[in-house]
């Protein structure tokens, strides 16, 4: 297939794992941010292509797995009531909180519906007036503009009917909190290159520069990955702590100003609770005033309530790039794609997802 096929050419993968294998001197621990490469890696068998001495580990950029357990169980606290149509993309319906999940609430009656979009629920509001319609606004900066078009539309077609959950979270400062951790692993980073489509890659400088950590742009294909961890390794070598960017068919150093001015109009930086990883301050987005007035926490009061997150599930650890699938001891056995312990085997950016698909055997 044009414009895939060949970004998925063995004889190239080849050459690229010789050259990071050429320049290579010493061990190296190379994070991915996001999820969407997780998959890549683990189905193409992109880190078996490496030498020993590069170890690729999983980061926190898929968004369903991150989110937190309570915020789950606000969802489905929201999606029981019976004047709530409730609106998710698929995987956030098979998530388990505390107590099921959202595919448990609709069979229990309740309205719970999978849009492809966040103005789908939108135009549900504005056909059932006497409904209550919430959408479960989750991601990073990737969808965060499309979710705040929904509320701005709402906000212009007078919908009092129309909220948004809210689970908004911004990369940056994830990764600032892995690299700050007194158990950090991490010497450099593939950056998420859907995220940076839309933010550019300056606000990702400062942190290569505070912690001396390569950060580079990278995309989504065997060869992209490569190519990324083949740079990263290159500014390992030659002490470099800058970042640069692979993905430059997609992502431009300012990034898409209209998507970052929209984002500025709805919404503003707040304190964000990160499943496996905590509360970091200014990792995540909140409605700002006058569009504070769709926000379905506040509407339905569940604001307040608070979850203990599971001890024998360690996504956490998984996410901060402390242990990988294999290492958890219910992985495959007790914990499956069918009845899952945690969102890393549910999401279909999940690194357990990914290890149990085409790493099982």
């Amino acid at each position: 297939m044009k414009y895939l096929d060949e970004f998925r050419d063995p004889e190239a993968a080849r050459r690229y794992a010789t050259a990071i294998a050429r320049h290579a001197t010493r061990p190296w621990t190379i994070m991915e941010v996001c999820g969407g490469q997780t998959h890549s890696i683990v189905r193409h068998g992109i880190d078996t292509l490496l030498p020993e001495t590069i170890e690729l580990v999983h980061g926190p950029g898929c968004p369903v797995c991150v989110t937190p357990l309570e915020q789950l169980d606000k969802a489905l606290a929201i999606a029981a009531r019976p004047e709530v149509t409730f609106c998710s993309f698929g995987d956030m319906l098979r998530v388990p909180g505390s107590r099921g999940d959202l595919f448990s609430v609709k069979a229990g009656g309740g309205d719970v519906r999978v849009v492809y979009s966040p103005l789908d629920a939108v135009t549900l509001a504005r056909a059932n007036p006497r409904r209550q319609v919430v959408f479960f606004a989750v991601g990073f900066e990737t969808t965060a503009p499309a979710n705040a078009l929904a509320v701005r539309q709402a906000h212009a077609l007078g919908l009092r009917n129309f909220s948004v959950l809210i689970s908004q979270v911004l990369v940056p400062p994830a990764m600032e909190a892995i690299l700050a951790s007194p158990r950090n692993r991490v010497q450099a980073f593939l950056a998420p290159g859907h995220v940076c489509t839309v933010m550019g890659w300056e606000e990702y400088a400062p942190l290569a520069a505070r912690y001396r950590a390569p950060i580079v742009v990278t995309g989504f294909e065997p060869l992209d990955i490569l190519q990324g961890v083949l740079m990263a390794v290159r500014q390992l070598e030659e002490g470099r702590c800058e970042v640069e960017n692979q993905y430059s068919r997609s992502v431009t150093q300012a990034g898409n100003a209209e998507a970052q001015r929209l984002l500025r109009e709805v919404f503003q930086v707040v304190p964000r609770a990160w499943r496996g990883i905590g509360t970091l301050p200014r990792s995540g987005l909140g409605l700002r005033p006058p569009f504070d007035a769709y926000d379905a926490e506040a509407r339905f009061e569940v604001a307040a309530l608070r979850t203990e997150e599971s001890t024998e599930c360690i996504s956490g650890q998984i996410l901060q790039g402390l242990r990988k699938p294999a290492d958890c001891p219910a992985f495959g056995t007790r914990c499956t794609p069918e009845r899952p312990f945690g969102a890393t085997m549910v999401s279909a950016e999940g690194a357990c997802a990914a290890y149990y698909r085409y790493r099982r055997a």
